[in-house]
């Protein structure tokens, strides 16, 4: 018997027009994600509403192809342009047109207030929909990594030495252009370009440099939480082993724990919905890797109009007991872990335990709040942490694939992280309201 096999004709051209809805099915999170844009108020949004130039793609179209690719783990403005021709999904989003790579990177340059227009729109939708009633959060953050090679990064004695060392050899190269010059000297050696070289190398020394200085100027101020790691003294300027990259200069060395290696990171915060719901209600980024002084501004960050917090989580990083004590005279009750003992079990390594001075809780305070959580009623509630801001982490970073930043500098950082939690809020309501 001959086989019987599916004819596959690529010539044949289809006699009718295409319509796309046939073939995306009606579950998609497409329509969802269509849906919920159209319906959100979003004042901020930019339109060209004079008429001229080139003809613009509708913002609340382009907002939803964003949102879609990111719920996909499509991130970069490259991949997203060739996913309006490959998937069928965000052909039928885009109606069959192809905004390039430029127009969806500088949308989402440009709309940074939209992305948090829209993402408080989302928990306003959560909220209509019975899925969302804030009460108890837990609060988190977790090491990104940067858009940078740590391999780039220099300290301030070290980048005061290079610019003294490439400005001797830019005034050396100097004297023996000037000494070719005089003697007509052609020896095939490009002297201009060594210098110009040299010249931006030295300007990249003396720009990290300045920097340093101005961020151990704020410090000295008192601006702010969201202080650099390793900051020098007031009127003493940065320490001589203070870092900076030359390549992400925002960007900070951080490592996860104890076992692991350094990394140059971003330390991204989220406020995370405990009571159920698991929907991020606040987020942020810092340069900092330390959660210490975060606790009051992570609830702040908390949008009002979709509840008031009654109850924060936290684990040990956000210890601090004059933040505990602010957040618990607002009313609000705080549950975050205190421990007076170093770990010295270290898993996955064998070799023996170090010597370690034991630190001891000497605060009323946080001995308190110590005693609270050890109680079974305490211990139970703060439980809850481990349960709903963890998993968000997770999800991000394997199912979304989120792992690393692909924009530079503090502010894009925060859009593009902006951008990740609102694709993760919008697929965990889809999945709330399929369940």
């Amino acid at each position: 018997m001959a086989e019987r096999l599916v004819n596959v004709d690529r010539d044949t051209p289809m006699l009718l027009p295409v319509d796309l809805r046939e073939w995306v099915p009606g579950e998609d999170l497409v329509h969802f994600v269509i849906e919920a844009v159209d319906s959100m108020q979003l004042p901020s949004m930019a339109v060209n509403r004079r008429g001229t130039g080139s003809e613009q793609y509708p913002p609340r179209m382009m907002l939803a192809l964003l949102v879609y690719c990111y719920c996909m783990g499509v991130f970069s403005s490259r991949r997203i342009e060739r996913a309006t021709y490959r998937d069928i999904a965000v052909r039928y989003l885009t109606g069959d047109t192809h905004p390039d790579h430029d127009t969806i990177c500088a949308f989402r340059r440009q709309n940074a207030s939209v992305v948090k227009e829209a993402f408080v729109e989302v928990l306003r939708l959560a909220a209509e929909m019975k899925l969302l009633k804030v009460g108890t959060v837990s609060v988190d953050g977790t090491h990104i990594r940067a858009n940078a090679s740590k391999h780039k990064s220099v300290r301030y004695d070290r980048a005061g030495e290079l610019e003294r060392q490439l400005r001797a050899d830019v005034e050396e190269l100097l004297q023996k252009a000037e000494q070719q010059d005089r003697q007509d000297e052609v020896d095939g050696q490009s002297l201009p370009e060594e210098i110009a070289r040299r010249e931006r190398l030295r300007e990249k020394m003396l720009e990290a440099r300045r920097r340093l200085e101005e961020r151990a100027a704020t410090e000295a101020r008192g601006k702010g939480s969201d202080k650099p790691q390793g900051g020098g003294k007031a009127g003493k300027g940065p320490r001589a082993e203070q870092q900076i990259n030359l390549t992400d200069p925002d960007s900070q060395l951080m490592r996860k724990s104890k076992r692991d290696s350094y990394q140059q990171a971003y330390n991204a915060q989220a406020v995370v919905d405990a009571d159920g719901s698991q929907l991020v209600l606040a987020k942020d980024v810092l340069r900092t890797p330390s959660d210490a002084n975060q606790l009051e501004p992570a609830i702040e960050a908390v949008p009002e109009s979709v509840g008031e917090v009654e109850a924060v989580l936290a684990d040990g990083g956000y210890v601090n007991a004059d933040s505990i004590e602010r957040v618990e005279k607002r009313g609000i009750r705080a549950y975050v872990a205190i421990s007076d003992e170093e770990q010295n079990v270290r898993r996955y390594d064998y070799r023996p335990p170090r010597e370690r001075r034991r630190k001891v809780v000497k605060d009323p305070r946080l001995i308190a709040m110590r005693e609270k959580l050890r109680t079974e009623e305490g211990g139970r509630i703060y439980a809850k942490r481990a349960q709903t801001v963890e998993p968000v982490f997770g999800i991000i970073k394997a199912p979304l694939g989120f792992r690393q930043f692909l924009l530079r500098g503090l502010g894009k950082v925060r859009i593009e992280w902006d951008l990740v939690c609102l694709a993760y809020n919008m697929k965990r309501l889809y999945n709330l309201k399929t369940a």
